[in-house]
């Protein structure tokens, strides 16, 4: 299991944001757990000290993108991209140091996968550098994908199935649990054993992780398959989970 670090931008800074507080309209408020001091190069300059590669750079929304070409730039080739990316700009950001670009709502149209658009991305950059954000939320006993800032339903559910077609477009799953992401309450342990049975490709889960406990139970209940990205808990972002203990715990 590896520890996959975040740099989550808005309006151009280092955020942790609950996010099922995001929207569209840019008048509503976004509930915000920590603003940084620091600068989002200084961020991915730590993870590449310490050697965690695959982590993702997401930019919420407008206004991200100097600050997410600063980070790359710090980093070439270590962190992934992901926010408004398309076939059109696909090609820009792996050339701005992306490893890979992390694609949604594109791929996304009228509720069901847009194979199209699917299609047209690998032709231009290739499966090897796509990460597919599979976020979802919860709806009776289905996780069904979400896009948009996580507010629109898709029609399409997490299964085993979907996992296994969307598998031969990609080079690995990005999946936040967008119900609880940025609220240290606690994992979405159905979802993660969903994952840890069905998953074909390396997969990150990202979603209320609050402590080291929470990491035990993505290793056991998703049978060591899973990736983690744990952010609002983590000291360096204003919470009390040791960033300095999480590397080492994935060290061992």
């Amino acid at each position: 299991m590896k520890f996959r670090p975040c740099i989550d931008l808005h309006d151009g800074l280092v955020k942790q944001i609950v996010g099922s507080s995001l929207s569209d309209d840019r008048r509503s408020s976004v509930e915000v757990n920590f603003v940084a001091e620091k600068t989002p190069a200084w961020f991915a300059e730590l993870y590449r000290t310490d050697k965690l590669v695959g982590g993702h750079i997401i930019k919420l929304g407008p206004g991200n993108d100097a600050a997410a070409k600063e980070a790359l730039a710090a980093w070439p080739g270590g962190m992934q991209i992901g926010g408004a990316i398309d076939a059109q700009n696909a090609e820009l950001w792996l050339e701005c140091g992306a490893s890979h670009i992390i694609v949604t709502s594109y791929v996304f149209k009228d509720g069901k996968v847009d194979m199209g658009r699917l299609q047209k991305l690998v032709r231009t950059v290739g499966k090897e550098k796509i990460v597919l954000d599979l976020s979802c939320r919860k709806k009776e006993d289905d996780y069904f994908i979400v896009t948009d800032r996580w507010q629109k339903f898709t029609d399409v559910s997490i299964t085993e199935k979907i996992l296994a077609e969307l598998s031969g477009y990609c080079d690995e799953f990005l999946i936040h649990a967008a119900d609880v992401e940025g609220k240290c309450s606690g994992i979405e342990m159905d979802l993660v054993e969903k994952l840890g049975n069905w998953t074909p490709l390396p997969t990150t889960y990202a979603g209320g992780i609050r402590d080291f406990e929470d990491l035990s139970l993505i290793q056991q209940q998703g049978q060591g398959r899973l990736d983690f990205t744990v952010g609002s808990a983590l000291d360096i972002f204003g919470g009390t989970m040791s960033y300095d203990d999480t590397v080492r715990y994935c060290r061992h």
